[in-house]
C-alpha cells in the first residue's frame, strides 16, 4: 500500500564544495559504498542540507551503512520534512501511518502526506487518496479521494490509475463513466499492473462499457495471471471453456505480442 522514496535524489546545494561532497556521496551510495556516502552526507545533514538529511533517513530506514534504526530515520526525515522537502514528508507520513520509528498516528500521517501531495508528489497523492477513500483518520470522502487519485494518475501512478478506474466503474465520487474506467485501466495495464489487466478482462468478458469479446478477455486475464494475479489465471481457464480452440490460440498469440512489445501492441 505505502511507498517509500527508495532512491537518492540529487539537489543543487548552495556552496560548490558542499555540492561536490554531496555528489561524491551519491556516487558512493549508488556503488554500494554506504560508509563513504555516510561520511560525505553526515556533515552536510548536520549543517542543514535537506537532501542529505533525507538520504540519511533513507540509510537508517533500510540499514544501509548503519544499523537499521527507524527512530533515527524518523529524526532525519523530520528535519528535512520541516524544511519542506516533499520526499521526506512522504516517508515521514508513511512512518506515522504504520507506526514505524514513531507512534502510529494517522492524523500526523495525513498532515505530512498533504504537505507532500500539495507539492506534486505522486506517491503522497495516492496515499492521501487512499486514506480519504477508506475514511482513515478523516471522514470517508470519495470525491476527495478521486481528486488525489486523479493527480497521482496523471503522473503515471499505476495504483492510482487502477483505483480511479474502479471508481468510474462504480460511480463512487465520480460519474459512472465506463469509457474513462477503461482508459485508466489501460494506462495501468500497459505499465504491467496485473489488477488493471484483470479489470480489463472483466470488462471484455461481461461487456460492461465495451463490446463483449472473449478473445480480448482471455488475453487480459492471461497477462494478469502471468504478472502474478492468481484470479486472472483462474478466469482465463474458466473463459476458455466457452471458446473455440482457434479463439484460444488467437488470444494466446495476442498476449505474447502484447507482452513482448512491453504492452505497446495490445
Amino acid at each position: 500500500r505505502f511507498i517509500l522514496a527508495l532512491s537518492c535524489f540529487l539537489m543543487m546545494l548552495a556552496a560548490p564544495v558542499s555540492a561536490q561532497d554531496f555528489d561524491r556521496g551519491v556516487a558512493a551510495y549508488n556503488n554500494g559504498d554506504y560508509a563513504t556516502a555516510l561520511k560525505e552526507w553526515k556533515p552536510l545533514a548536520d549543517a542543514g542540507s535537506i537532501s542529505a538529511q533525507s538520504n540519511l533517513g533513507l540509510m537508517y530506514a533500510n540499514g544501509r551503512g548503519v544499523p537499521q534504526d527507524y527512530k533515527e530515520a524518523a529524526k532525519w526525515y523530520t528535519l528535512a520534512a520541516e524544511q519542506g522537502f516533499a520526499k521526506a514528508q512522504l516517508n515521514l507520513g508513511v512512518m506515522y501511518d504504520i507506526g514505524e520509528g514513531v507512534p502510529q498516528d494517522h492524523e500526523e500521517a495525513i498532515k505530512w502526506y498533504t504537505l507532500a501531495a500539495e507539492q506534486g508528489n505522486g506517491k503522497a497523492q495516492f496515499n492521501l487518496g487512499l486514506m480519504y477513500y477508506e475514511g482513515e483518520a478523516v471522514p470517508q470522502d470519495y470525491k476527495e479521494a478521486a481528486k488525489w487519485y486523479t493527480l497521482a494518475a496523471e503522473q503515471g501512478h499505476t495504483k492510482a490509475q487502477t483505483k480511479l478506474g474502479e471508481m468510474y466503474v462504480d460511480g463512487n465520487g465520480v460519474p459512472q463513466v465506463y469509457k474513462l474506467a477503461q482508459s485508466y485501466f489501460e494506462l495501468a495495464a500497459r505499465q504491467g499492473s496485473a489488477l488493471a489487466q484483470f479489470n480489463l478482462g472483466e470488462m471484455y468478458q461481461t461487456g460492461i462499457g465495451v463490446l463483449a469479446d472473449n478473445v480480448l478477455a482471455h488475453m487480459w486475464f492471461n497477462l494478469s495471471g502471468a504478472n502474478g494475479d492468481s484470479n486472472g489465471a483462474k478466469k482465463r481457464e474458466k473463459i476458455a471453456k466457452d471458446m473455440t480452440p482457434e479463439d484460444i490460440s488467437k488470444a494466446q498469440a495476442m498476449a505474447r505480442v502484447c507482452m513482448n512489445s512491453n504492452y505497446e501492441k495490445c
